[in-house]
């Protein structure tokens, strides 16, 4: 029977499929971290009007460029996450989960540190937008913290996602509000209308956010309720399932035991002149 099941079903797909199966397996989500840190990281070398200098020439001498360095630095390890994640899914032997999640809890760890530092020197408008970036980092770590103890609970998936993108869109939010506003004109520190609107849409990231969280597994969902059917009918044909009958192992093994001497017997007494 094991013998018949290979041949009907055997191990090794063929060659085209392999290549599909092959690319499937690529860490896309690695990839795009790569080359996002990397652009940036070139983009914030290439964007300065001198070149990355760390320490001034003159006497005393002190630190250049304090916030570009920051941001460099965490463009590197966004590159870095990328990395790890691809070595993990498609150079390692096998996919190591608790490396990549322990560099990303690591990375988002280091990011805190510099967003609290960063916005030291920050006052108003950018003080405030700050202030909610670090508040949903902070959420973020607690929640993939958790997840080193918790890794299969799909409420901490959940949440983590929801931050991850809560992070996102705020970022870009905050590149609008601070070197290029839709108006046109910069907002006024001085001015607690402005501030407020920050919060507001703050805010509105929240909904929108979680309404495309909302519609994503609505949508997931729907797919899967309709389509279910049709892959468990379809399903059988092409893996089929031998389930076990109920009983203690032992037991078992007692009648396959006792069914091969009987078996053995038979054949001897057929093949007996």
């Amino acid at each position: 029977m094991i013998l018949k099941g290979c041949v009907l079903y055997p191990l090794c797909p063929p060659r085209n499929k392999q290549r599909c199966s092959r690319l499937w397996k690529i860490a896309y989500g690695g990839l795009l971290k790569i080359v996002t840190g990397s652009l940036l990281t070139f983009y914030v070398v290439l964007c300065l009007d001198g070149r990355m200098v760390l320490i001034s020439k003159q006497v005393p001498s002190r630190f250049m460029y304090p916030k570009e360095w920051q941001h460099l630095t965490m463009f590197i390890l966004l590159t870095l996450n990328g990395c790890v994640d691809f070595m993990s899914n498609n150079v390692l032997p096998q996919r190591c989960v608790g490396l990549e999640k322990g560099t990303l809890v690591l990375i988002i760890y280091e990011l805190l540190l510099l967003m609290v530092s960063h916005a030291k020197d920050s006052e108003g408008v950018e003080l405030h937008v700050h202030s909610l970036l670090i508040l949903v980092v902070f959420l973020l770590l607690l929640v993939l913290t958790a997840e080193l103890w918790a890794p299969n609970m799909c409420h901490l998936q959940l949440m983590e996602t929801f931050l991850m993108l809560m992070m996102g869109s705020w970022l870009m939010q905050a590149g609008f509000i601070l070197y290029r506003p839709v108006s046109g004109y910069p907002w006024q520190d001085d001015d607690i209308s402005d501030i407020m609107f920050v919060t507001t849409f703050f805010c509105w990231h929240v909904m929108i956010d979680a309404s495309f969280l909302l519609g994503i597994y609505g949508f997931s969902s729907f797919w899967y309720h309709c389509y279910s059917p049709s892959l468990k009918l379809t399903g059988p044909k092409e893996a089929p399932y031998y389930a076990s009958p109920p009983g203690p192992p032992y037991k078992l093994l007692q009648e396959v035991e006792q069914s091969e001497k009987e078996d053995q017997a038979l054949l001897l007494a057929k093949c007996s002149p």
